[in-house]
């Protein structure tokens, strides 16, 4: 098994009207729209940075995250990330996908992996309170990821944590526990930085939120978190590689962008991104902004929804299986547990489960994955399956670049601009008029009018 394999077959009737020769007629679009990529010659191309980006990290690059990341971890055991959209997403998928389900129960100490939280993603005023109640008990130290440094929620959430941080360490001292990830030159956060002494870091101009992960956006907090980026980077340059130079059959990229795109045409609008892994649930976090933000435009686009299985069969189940047949599965599938627990036979099996004695979890979650598969295909919902070998983070990197590329190829099929979000600014042009904010007068007179 790649470290990424993509599987089609489970497309095909009876769950669809798609057929392989379907898949096979989409061959010339779909090399085109890799072709794009990779020469620059497609809608938002100066958005591009992404493409080749896992394979131009050096090792000097990553040395100088991790020297930032230690500091941080000398002088805190409370780290928070502040961002919103591919400025957090990305980081907090990796961090849940690669840490243990109930490291939040450990005490955390200086120099050993510190807890990491987010803040900046929400404008929840008992969410504000509640974590800097909780950070009360904890040494603090931050990451403020933004570009302008005037985007709402992160300013709000970076205005109150700096503060704290100054009255508790005066302002010398703060200095060296905030890192700002923000614009080489420009910016609000880029001017306070430079004034205040922040050690900092650059998102790239070509490289958009949704597909900034393997920047410092999201390579800093995750080794600040004691995450292993240069695997996590390693797997993503493997999976550049193999995208870049593989035949159609053999790109998982392409397979996957080829299959969406005709079932998309034959009428599928909805596309569900299913995991057996509660630690996958954050990726479909991640995936759902990467795919909406970049194809829900003009009129069209597949809308991305996510559950977390067998757990959602339980609420989601029935209409998965006998709801409108709107939607499609993508599965994924991981072959290797990382833990071994067996169940044991029980001597008066009141709950009849002695049938499953001596097997392992795993093999009855893997039994789990097959049935309610050919349950959703039987029911008229095609599944596309990725299937990993095991969760790791050169496996998680191989996954996230994946995606990426399938949804640059799938855009450009759509025949929409990827890399923009035009529609993003409509709901902040109308807050700021509500909130008065100066230049928006008339507007917010206007909307209070209609409420």
């Amino acid at each position: 098994m790649k470290s990424v394999n993509v599987r089609i077959d489970k497309i095909f009737e009876p769950a669809s009207t798609v057929t392989a020769a379907d898949i096979a007629a989409l061959r010339p679009e779909i090399e085109q729209g890799n072709a794009l990529l990779h020469n620059g010659q497609g809608k938002g191309n100066d958005f591009l940075g992404w493409v080749n980006l896992p394979s131009s990290i050096t090792p000097a690059q990553l040395d100088e995250i991790q020297k930032a990341a230690d500091v941080l971890r000398n002088e805190a055991d409370l780290i928070i990330a502040i961002g919103i959209g591919g400025s957090y997403l990305g980081a907090k998928a990796v961090l849940e996908a690669l840490s243990g389900s109930f490291d939040s129960l450990v005490v955390p100490k200086k120099g050993t992996n510190p807890r990491v939280l987010f803040a900046g993603q929400n404008i929840s005023e008992d969410y504000t309170w509640e974590l800097m109640e909780a950070a009360k008990n904890y040494d603090i130290a931050a990451i403020v990821i933004s570009k302008s440094g005037t985007t709402t929620e992160p300013a709000i959430a970076f205005r109150i944590i700096r503060d704290e941080i100054e009255r508790r360490y005066g302002k010398e001292n703060a200095a060296r526990r905030i890192v700002a990830v923000t614009d080489e030159s420009k910016g609000a956060l880029r001017k306070l930085a430079d004034t205040e002494g922040y050690r900092t870091f650059v998102i790239p101009d070509n490289v958009g939120g949704r597909f900034s992960v393997l920047t410092p956006v999201g390579l800093l907090p995750l080794a600040v978190a004691g995450v292993n980026v240069r695997g996590l980077v390693a797997g993503a340059a493997e999976m550049e590689k193999l995208t870049a130079e593989a035949a159609f059959d053999e790109n998982p990229s392409m397979q996957y962008a080829a299959a969406r795109t005709a079932l998309y045409r034959a009428g599928k609008k909805i596309e569900i991104l299913a995991s057996y892994e509660p630690k996958l649930q954050n990726i479909g976090e991640w995936w759902k902004q990467l795919y909406g933000e970049s194809e829900g435009k003009e009129g069209k686009g597949i809308f991305p929804a996510s559950v977390t299985l067998t757990a959602d069969l339980h609420s989601m189940g029935q209409y998965i299986q006998q709801g409108e047949r709107t939607m499609f599965e993508t599965v994924i599938r991981v072959a290797e547990p990382a833990h071994t627990f067996r169940i044991e036979a029980d001597k008066e099996n009141l709950d009849g489960l002695n049938f499953l004695a001596g097997k392992r979890i795993g093999e009855v979650n893997g039994m789990a994955i097959l049935g309610t598969m050919l349950a959703h295909v039987d029911g008229g919902v095609p599944n596309i399956v990725v299937e990993l070998p095991r969760i790791d983070a050169h496996t998680i990197g191989a996954l996230l670049y994946m995606f990426e590329k399938a949804c640059g190829i799938s855009g450009y099929a759509l025949g929409v601009n990827p890399f923009d979000q035009p529609g993003v600014e409509a709901y902040k042009k109308n807050m700021f008029a509500l909130l008065g904010k100066p230049g928006y007068e008339a507007e917010g007179e206007k909307l209070r009018k209609r409420l």
